[in-house]
């Protein structure tokens, strides 16, 4: 956050505002909590939060930078979690999945640290149709809406599916196809122009209420997010 877009980092942030509610005076585990920031926000409200990442570089930047008294964080695997069966309450793993080289395993290990009653959250980009061999490099898989509800399903009872996307007006979408050139991208003046005209922020202005994640009209959301439940 410190080196990146307002806008990009609300992105973000929208999927930890989503399920902080959920995490007051509970413990939580951010998987694939990244370089902190995230974990750092669930602290806030959260008994204890447990950040955990495979990139040992990330892990010491949390720690340096976003250490809370009641904020851990760790280097370790996502698909084999030293922690105990049922340790906590709440399991939060954004932007994590497509990541994975065994997505179903790690579903199978936030449900065993989960409690019995705990709620597990996930995002994940949408993808229009399912491809064993992403754009995105980084990406081991990605996921369309009923592909994501039927991994989620081999350990959870109950999957709640929503959609994050930007809020847009209707001229600014119209401008958006009109502008095949990037022009809002590159040119400052004509990126603030079009604010005034459309009525909506670009892209590396948004603020989290800029946002929606909703059940409704997840076909036009640019990422998926999950809500599950033994």
């Amino acid at each position: 956050p410190d080196e990146t877009d307002p806008g990009i980092v609300a992105l973000h942030l929208k999927r930890y505002e989503f399920a902080r509610p959920q995490c007051a005076g509970k413990d939580v585990l951010d998987a694939g909590c990244g370089v902190g920031y995230g974990s750092a926000y669930l602290a806030e409200s959260a008994r204890r939060v447990v950040g955990v990442d495979v990139n040992a570089d990330a892990v010491a930047y949390a720690q340096l930078r976003y250490g809370r008294p009641n904020v851990d964080f760790v280097v370790g695997d996502l698909l084999a979690l030293d922690h105990p069966d049922g340790e906590f309450d709440v399991v939060c793993a954004f932007e994590v999945i497509e990541h994975l080289r065994d997505p179903a395993r790690f579903v199978a290990e936030a449900r065993r640290v989960l409690t019995s009653d705990g709620t597990v959250f996930v995002s994940t980009p949408r993808a229009q149709s399912g491809d064993a061999a992403p754009e995105n490099p980084y990406h081991e898989r990605e996921f369309t809406a009923p592909e994501l509800e039927r991994l989620l399903r081999t350990a959870f009872d109950r999957v709640e599916l929503y959609g994050q996307r930007r809020l847009q007006t209707a001229r600014h979408r119209a401008l958006q196809r009109l502008d095949v050139l990037g022009l809002r991208r590159r040119v400052p003046l004509v990126r603030r122009a079009s604010r005034l005209v459309t009525g909506t922020a670009p892209m590396d202005a948004v603020s989290t209420d800029e946002v929606t994640i909703s059940s409704e009209g997840i076909e036009q959301a640019t990422e998926l997010v999950a809500v599950c439940s033994p």
